[in-house]
């Protein structure tokens, strides 16, 4: 919930928040049309957030994964699987906003 205060504070439209890596499966197959970014935690119920991205990704090819996690010794897995940023946490909001544009292609 902080990353979507965050988001929309920064005027971006968040489509969806969700509680555990399977949730946010589903609710990306949901979408007739998919987020811009996704923004994966890694320690989540159900499916963590690697399997949630590898997940993810076998859907889409494309889909942009900023990973986020405390455990360093996550971030080569999440990035040799397709997250496209890893932040280790705790990060600075403003690293985070510049990540985003990053991806998007723009600057806020």
């Amino acid at each position: 919930m902080l990353y979507e205060e965050l988001l929309y504070a920064y005027g971006f439209e968040v489509l969806a928040v969700a509680k555990n890596g399977e949730e946010a499966v589903n609710k990306y197959k949901s979408f007739s049309i998919k987020p811009d970014i996704i923004i994966m935690d890694h320690r989540m119920p159900i499916k963590t957030g690697i399997e949630a991205t590898e997940e993810i990704l076998e859907i889409d090819k494309n889909a942009k994964i900023i990973f986020a996690s405390a455990d360093e010794t996550v971030k080569q897995i999440a990035l040799s699987i397709g997250a496209l940023i890893f932040e280790l946490k705790p990060f600075d909001n403003k690293t985070l906003i510049e990540d985003i544009n990053i991806l998007l292609g723009s600057s806020q």
